[in-house]
């Protein structure tokens, strides 16, 4: 038997494990000996004082925090919502520190790309206000779900010593969390202008690697000419980094651009199709270096070797034409490779005429700058047209561009890539038309942009399959829906840190102090250890995802015994979180098990639901005989 512990991963611990699976010699009682391991890596250890790093005040501190577990939980918010029953998209509300902290096991190494559009620190842009042992209760005082006097300054003044350490601060533990996510073959996509550039790219090089730096793309993002500067700032820095650029080396011929598919104006009629002549000497085909000799009466430097060209020309691939040999190249093998791309993206949107389409699909300005479609779109084309199941991320969401273009982009090609989108609910200030429109927080704007896209992508779909001839396909309307997720505290009282204590005299809830009184109550009501105002799916939903189940695993509920058994991803998991278990629930179960024969099985039960002692124990007996590992029975 199991306990589930309301912590993320502990990614330190994890990291150790691994270095002890490689390195088992270096550690003693436990300990690593860093001696021992400076002489197993040899000459691979720089003991020198002076060599090239990068740091800033509060890095270490900052490193902490991605180190740190996370306490918190996601909750289902049904009705902000769409298509929730069927849709694979996920919307999650909160800061994003906390809420990658919480993917970490769920997601990890599942995220084939990753785009953000960060605070590109200007002066006055938000930055994110961590706090190391606290995050979950700093969340809730900024966006203000629970009383304080005044709130954490919200701005990063260019006046401020830390300008740029505050910046850096808050990026560089998002970062190491989201590599994470990243799949083997996954890359990262991150906007920025001249402010912190320069930064980004040290940071970005220390946690993915030098290496694994693809380009730093300059997009040109603005057409018109700003009269008031020095010289006019026309466009914005787009890094691209893989997380394994070996991977990526393979995967060349799949990545790019669409191809070039005009122009195959000959067809022999042999089922190969169309295709063109290509020259394999002379201008064009071939150049000094390549092999030279003579064949068939052409002589000359060639691409291939004399027993390559012999084996085309007899299988029908070479032909000669005057004094000339080409090679026949099929439109079919055209249509399988990407065209390469370059550094510079001049047809990537600009950002007026973003904002232009963003203020006519709400009906209103109620978001600054954001970023163009096209722009996501071209990012997708390039690194998941092969990957039309890709789950993309991007964690400082804004308006939902991405989401937009998730949609758009699956509507085109017949894609089924699912998005999750992540922000922190930032209030709309008071007098901006976001806030006279009604709207609260940047959240309320990105879900209903998500909703309004999802409906114009619908009718776009639908208006080009009411044009379509008898004989072609229909295209399929994607998943325009997505699941809405909330950022709090524990659902359990034991997993929850602000359990039994409260907010000083002074109000400061950084310095709490335990409640004689709370904790108290807290005892008398141990028994039910769930928080009030929560549900029984809050709690399911919190045990999903810190058992490493999606968010959007199929989930439905079962009577058996006359309690609620909630069955996850086809029966890979169960739950059973009502009172009174007894031997008929465990036959039920097993029962269950044994029609959905799924290929692992795990069962959750509270650990004060059994009807008594004995009554867990020949529970979990009967499970054990019905195939139950033993790891595999876990209480809360």
């Amino acid at each position: 038997m199991t306990k589930l512990s309301g912590k993320t991963p502990d990614l330190t611990a994890e990291r150790i494990e691994q270095l002890r699976s490689i390195f088992p010699e270096v550690f003693e009682e436990g300990k690593i000996n860093f001696d021992r391991l400076k002489q197993e890596l040899g000459g691979q250890i720089d003991s020198g004082q002076e060599r090239y790093h990068f740091t800033w005040n509060g890095k270490n501190r900052a490193l902490r925090l991605s180190q740190a577990s996370g306490t918190g939980t996601l909750r289902p918010c049904m009705e902000e919502s769409k298509n929730w029953d069927s849709t694979r998209n996920l919307y999650l509300e909160g800061d994003n520190l906390e809420v990658l902290k919480l993917l970490q096991k769920s997601y990890h190494e599942k995220i084939q790309m990753i785009y953000i559009d960060p605070p590109y620190n200007t002066g006055k842009d938000f930055i994110y206000p961590d706090h190391f042992s606290d995050s979950i209760r700093n969340y809730q005082e900024w966006t203000g779900q629970v009383d304080k006097a005044g709130r954490p300054q919200s701005t990063n003044s260019e006046t401020d010593g830390r300008f740029h350490s505050k910046w850096l601060s808050m990026m560089y533990p998002r970062l190491r969390l989201a590599r994470n996510l990243l799949a083997d073959s996954g890359v990262m996509f991150v906007s920025l202008d001249d402010n912190e550039i320069a930064n980004l790219i040290k940071v970005c090089d220390e946690i993915f690697g030098e290496g694994n730096r693809i380009a730093v793309i300059c997009h040109k993002s603005r057409a018109s000419v700003s009269n008031d500067k020095i010289i006019s700032p026309n466009h914005n820095f787009i890094l691209f980094y893989a997380k394994n650029r070996s991977v990526l080396e393979q995967m060349r011929r799949q990545i790019g651009l669409d191809p070039d598919l005009s122009g195959f104006p000959f067809d022999d009629a042999d089922g190969k199709g169309p295709y063109r002549l290509v020259p394999v000497d002379g201008p064009g085909g071939a150049r000094k270096g390549n092999p030279y000799f003579e064949f068939l009466g052409v002589k000359g430097y060639f691409r291939f070797s004399k027993e390559t060209m012999r084996k085309k020309y007899q299988d029908g691939f070479l032909v000669k034409k005057g004094n000339r040999l080409y090679q026949k190249y099929y439109l079919r093998s055209a249509e399988q490779t990407r065209r390469t791309d370059t550094t510079w993206w001049e047809d990537g949107g600009l950002t007026s005429s973003a904002t232009a389409q963003l203020k006519s699909l709400l009906q209103g300005s109620y978001f600054d700058n954001p970023k163009p479609v096209e722009l996501i779109v071209r990012m997708l084309k390039l690194t998941t047209f092969y990957h039309k199941d890709a789950t993309i991320l991007d964690f400082f969401s804004g308006s939902a561009t991405t989401a937009h273009a998730v949609m758009q982009m699956n509507a085109e090609d017949g894609g089924c890539r699912r998005f999750i989108m992540v922000q922190l609910p930032e209030p709309c200030a008071e007098g901006t038309e976001a806030a006279k429109a009604g709207y609260k927080n940047i959240c309320e704007i990105g879900k209903e942009r998500i909703r309004r896209a999802g409906e114009l992508v619908r009718q776009q779909v639908e208006e080009k399959n009411s044009s379509q001839k008898p004989d072609q396909p229909l295209k399929k309307v994607p998943d325009i829906g997505f699941r809405v997720f909330k950022l709090d505290s524990s659902n359990v009282k034991r997993w929850n840190p602000e359990a039994g204590m409260v907010a000083d005299d002074a109000g400061d809830s950084a310095q709490l102090k335990f409640s004689a009184e709370k904790l108290a109550q807290d005892l008398m009501n141990s028994l039910n250890d769930g928080l009030p105002g929560r549900t029984e799916l809050d709690l399911v939903y919190e045990i999903l995802l810190k058992m490493g189940f999606e968010l959007t695993s199929p989930l439905s509920r079962e009577q058996i015994d006359g309690k609620n058994v909630y069955v996850a991803a086809s029966g890979a998991l169960m739950l059973c979180l009502g009172d009174g278990v007894t031997l008929d629930t465990a036959r039920g179960m097993a029962e269950l098990h044994r029609r959905l024969a799924p290929e692992t099985w795990k069962v959750v039960f509270r650990d004060c639901g059994f009807a008594s002692d004995s009554d867990k124990v020949n529970v979990y007996e009967i499970l054990k005989s019905a195939g139950l590992k033993e790891n595999n029975f876990t209480t809360v």
